[in-house]
């Protein structure tokens, strides 16, 4: 499998099919999308404040089954603790929801495209 992990930015490109995500697609071909579990509850905070009603809504379900969807585990935990720490230490700080998906690279050690 030639799987390549994208961000939350990318999907949601995709998703709404924005000129954004136009560069982004030469990279994207030929590979099995994977997002992290992160993604998918960004994907529905997003949804919820723009108050989407429930066809908008089915929508966003059904384009999420084009992805594999990463879960998480303890080892994804100990890395995403690694990356929040390493970055602290040298004074560039990373999101929590940014760590999430760098650290979900990292464990399965997948290419991450951002």
């Amino acid at each position: 499998m030639n799987l390549l992990l994208i961000d939350t930015d990318i999907a949601s490109f995709i998703f709404k099919a924005s000129d954004y995500a136009t560069p982004y697609l030469p990279l994207l071909n030929g590979h099995d999308l994977a997002i992290s579990f992160v993604t998918v509850a960004e994907l529905y905070q997003w949804a919820i404040l723009r108050q989407w009603g429930e066809r908008r809504l089915e929508q966003l379900k059904q384009s999420l089954l084009n992805y594999i969807i990463i879960p998480s585990d303890e080892l994804l935990c100990q890395e995403w603790a690694k990356v929040r720490a390493e970055r602290h230490v040298i004074g560039r700080p990373i999101s929590p929801q940014d760590a999430w998906i760098a650290a979900t690279a990292l464990r399965h050690d997948l290419p991450l495209a951002t």
